[in-house]
């Protein structure tokens, strides 16, 4: 194998990711259904699961057990936030190039939640074909 297609292998899979990286973090980061909870109302229902943890049975400490661990979790996830703009730099220097290789059309990008505005930073124009 040449130097050259071993480059070209390895810009596609530097293409790969940048553009896997974005669609994910878009996917984790899709505003959810129904009522926000804030930090302040997760701690109250985790004070609550503490207090109730005292006198519950075997059985109701389990499922307690696992109620404060989801909302541990919840309240790790509010805490960290996904740097989008970085991906999403990531995402416009690799998408053209990546769509044009594996004939993406814009209207999959639109519906997999990338925004227009993002794609006409990339140079992935709209066009007949769907």
């Amino acid at each position: 194998m040449s130097k050259q297609h071993k480059d070209a292998l390895a810009l596609g899979r530097e293409q790969g990711r940048s553009v896997r990286r974005y669609l994910e973090a878009l996917d984790a980061n899709r505003p959810k259904r129904g009522r926000k909870r804030t930090p302040d109302a997760i701690k109250k229902q985790l004070a609550a699961v503490e207090s109730k943890l005292a006198n519950a049975t075997a059985l109701n400490k389990l499922h307690l057990a696992q109620e404060r661990r989801n909302l541990q979790k919840e309240l790790d996830e509010k805490d960290h936030q996904v740097n989008l703009s970085g991906l999403e730099k990531e995402f416009i220097s690799s998408a053209k190039a990546y769509s044009e290789r594996k004939g993406i059309s814009y209207a999959a990008w639109r519906e997999a939640g990338v925004t227009a505005e993002v794609l006409k930073k990339a140079g992935i124009q709209r066009s007949q074909k769907a």
